[in-house]
């Protein structure tokens, strides 16, 4: 039941994630009638970002380990063991994907003149290493906040929060900056996309790569640093 109950949470946060830029986007250039090109519109909608991503932080919390990113749910199983990676790779990220393209559809049945989703301004290549280098960065943070406060929900989200929304504006110029694969499948699944060069190796091949790499690096680097200094603590206790 536990299993049934996470798969059930990663498809309806997917599906809600899908929404949740698009009503952003509506909210502040629609509903509060910012221009895309005015710094103010853009400050206002990096705020209303963060709030969303407090949001998700909480349903995830609530859902007791519900995800809408395969990256996320990757690292994961990777450090949960054999068992954790094959229901992870099998099961959750494909759930993830199909909650992002059934939300995708229901954005474009709403709202027909929606966007198209992200979209690669540079060369292949190039777009790869940016969402890999992106991601590298965010899962290793990820990792870090989670070993060294893991009981401070707040500060938590505030850190991860901010380090996404930098991540993004550094990215978003080139390929979106995205760094969640699901999230990309939905908008391109609904363009005929998905099974391009361009998709499978900027959105997922570059990413995946990276959140291996990043999880390889924080147990060979880090971990043993921080157990390192937990030993004098727990003599002196």
């Amino acid at each position: 039941m536990g299993r049934i109950s996470i798969v059930a949470s990663d498809l309806v946060l997917s599906f809600m994630w899908t929404w949740a830029g698009v009503l952003v986007n509506i909210l502040v250039h629609g509903v509060l009638g910012f221009s895309r090109k005015d710094t103010t519109g853009e400050i206002v909608r990096y705020l209303f970002s963060v709030v969303s991503m407090f949001v998700f932080a909480f349903l995830q919390k609530l859902t007791k380990g519900g995800l809408y990113n395969p990256l996320t749910a990757l690292a994961a199983g990777v450090t949960g063991g054999f068992g954790s990676f094959i229901f992870t790779v099998l099961v959750r990220i494909p759930v993830e994907v199909m909650g992002s393209i059934l939300g995708v559809k229901h954005i474009i049945h709403v709202f027909p003149e929606i966007g198209k989703g992200p979209k690669l301004n540079v060369a292949i290549h190039h777009g790869a290493l940016t969402e890999g280098v992106l991601t590298f960065f965010i899962v290793m943070l990820s990792l870090g906040l989670a070993r060294k406060i893991p009981g401070s929900f707040f500060m938590k989200t505030w850190i991860g929060s901010i380090a996404k929304l930098s991540l993004h504006v550094l990215g978003a110029d080139l390929t979106g900056g995205c760094m969640n694969p699901a999230a990309v499948m939905g908008w391109a699944y609904a363009r005929g996309e998905h099974i391009t060069q361009e998709h499978l190796l900027v959105y997922w091949l570059g990413p995946i790569k990276a959140t291996l790499l990043a999880v390889w690096f924080f147990n060979v680097v880090f971990k043993p640093l921080t157990e390192e200094q937990e030993k004098p603590k727990a003599k002196s206790d």
